[in-house]
């Protein structure tokens, strides 16, 4: 144990590159099938039923194509899984920034979403920020029972975190998604991320277990194991259910980085109070993975804004030429277009 806990500084220990290439791998495939999915996603809407509007919205579970983008999906969770048993969430969650630039590269060539020089500069931002953390990143707690994960999980700073996060996600799912879910991405997003930070943490637990029961010491006999994969369940298909909502109802280029923001933020946060990852490095290395994390930060916003531009493109366009409609039938803004038809004057 003690070689997975060996510092950047000293090197790479054998367990740090087996996090860094099955997160690197996680992204790529990840990053592929939100564009797969919005393939599926667009055929199935061809039927007029969406996944996140009206009577039957889930007509996308009959479609191919979603299916295949959801299978990629799972590969690169299964990766991202397995990277979490050998390195700390601080290092690997910040990775899924090159599943950003995945996606916002394939949009364009594939989805015909434009991207912008300064989105080209977004991406080569979070690839810069995903470097520094990797860099600088902490050094892996040596834990020797899921016993001391359940310790750590019951630990009351993270048991006020994670009631916190419950009580937002039911008020989002149940007061918020009726009313503003079409309109707000920040809504589906906000309970894919928030669910997504307890679903690393759960994630984390579990891929140590099983590491430690392939090594030899069995944790299948703890209750604890199969409580952590009771919660990785939960928390995995309420995410997939939400992710769907917000890929249907807005632009892949816009929901990509603004998931992958919050989702990293939030998990980093609950790593820092579960995993106690700060309290083993000095202020300048902490200092230095805020910067890199910063950078990131700009990268996506960057993307984030390169997409109004070419939503206001779109915009203008569509003034001159009436019957011009986006390929996905919605407006930057999420509405409808029936809606935005109903509007106008004869």
């Amino acid at each position: 144990m003690a070689a997975t806990s060996q510092s950047w500084g000293d090197g790479m220990s054998s367990d740090n590159i087996k996090g860094l290439v099955l997160a690197l791998s996680s992204s790529l495939f990840i990053g592929a099938s939100f564009i797969v999915k919005k393939k599926g996603l667009k055929k199935a809407g061809a039927s007029g039923i969406r996944a996140g509007l009206g009577v039957g919205g889930y007509s996308y579970l009959y479609e191919p194509l979603w299916w295949v983008g959801m299978i990629t999906m799972i590969v690169g969770e299964i990766a991202n899984f397995a990277a979490y048993a050998f390195a700390p969430a601080i290092l690997v969650t910040p990775l899924g920034a090159l599943s950003i630039i995945i996606s916002a590269v394939l949009a364009h060539i594939i989805l015909h979403e434009r991207l912008h020089i300064f989105g080209i500069l977004g991406c080569a931002l979070c690839v810069v920020g995903s470097t520094t953390i990797v860099l600088h990143a902490p050094q892996e707690r040596d834990i020797e029972s899921v016993i001391e994960v359940w310790n750590l999980a019951t630990d009351p700073a993270f048991l006020l975190y994670a009631a916190l996060v419950i009580t937002a996600v039911f008020v989002l799912i149940f007061q918020f998604i009726p009313e503003y879910g079409q309109t707000h991405i920040m809504v589906y997003i906000g309970v894919c991320s928030l669910v997504g930070s307890l679903s690393v943490m759960s994630v984390k637990a579990l891929g140590i277990a099983l590491k430690l029961t392939l090594s030899g010491m069995n944790q299948l006999i703890y209750p604890q194991t199969w409580f952590f994969t009771l919660i990785v369940f939960t928390c995995v298909i309420t995410q997939m259910n939400y992710l769907n909502k917000a890929l249907d109802t807005f632009n892949t280029a816009v929901v990509s980085p603004i998931y992958y923001v919050m989702f990293t933020s939030l998990t980093i946060l609950a790593s820092v109070i579960m995993f106690k990852d700060w309290d083993r490095q000095n202020p300048t290395q902490i200092v230095t993975e805020m910067c890199g994390f910063v950078t990131i930060l700009s990268g996506t916003f960057l993307l984030h804004k390169t997409k109004d531009m070419g939503d206001g493109l779109t915009t203008s366009m569509s003034l001159r030429l009436p019957k011009h409609t986006d390929e996905d039938g919605f407006r930057s803004e999420g509405i409808p277009l029936k809606r935005q038809d109903s509007m106008r004057t004869p």
